[in-house]
């Protein structure tokens, strides 16, 4: 006569499977009695008050505030609707400059912001600690700085 296949682990998992459908049985049940006792059916209604916060209660209508569409505006104004006053001209601290490689690194001294410089965009001959005049000019990996003045103190 042949072996059984039912092992131990196959039965527990059995075990565990029916135990979460009586389970699952048993939550449906309590959700139909609560249901029946409240006499709430469906879902709740969720409004939204003056502020944009959720709740559970209708929002007083003395609150409403009337907006025209045509004050509604959609997008970023574009860049030539913003006037800004920008000079190009900054000034700044060489920290770091390497004469054999031709690089180096200039701090804005207002924004204490770290730019790149090349050789090929400085002007006059730089060391470091020296105070220069310089603009920003977009590079592949940030801005740099371009056109490079040693400021005499």
């Amino acid at each position: 006569m042949g072996r059984s296949q039912q092992t131990f682990s196959k039965t527990e998992k059995e075990k565990k499977r029916l135990k979460k459908k009586e389970e699952k049985r048993k939550k449906m049940e309590a959700r139909k009695l609560e249901k029946e006792e409240n006499g709430t059916g469906g879902i709740p209604i969720a409004y939204v008050d003056h502020n944009g916060n959720l709740t559970d209660t209708p929002p007083d209508p003395s609150q409403k505030v009337k907006i025209k569409a045509k004050n509604i505006e959609i997008g970023i104004p574009k860049k030539e609707d913003i006037e800004e006053e920008f000079d190009p001209v900054r000034n700044g601290k060489v920290s770091f400059f390497d004469n054999s490689k031709g690089f180096g690194f200039i701090i804005d001294t207002e924004t204490n912001e770290k730019y790149f410089t090349h050789v090929s965009n400085i002007l006059d001959d730089i060391t470091e600690n020296d105070k220069v005049t310089f603009e920003l000019e977009k590079g592949p990996r940030g801005m740099n700085a371009v056109k490079v003045k040693k400021v005499e103190i």
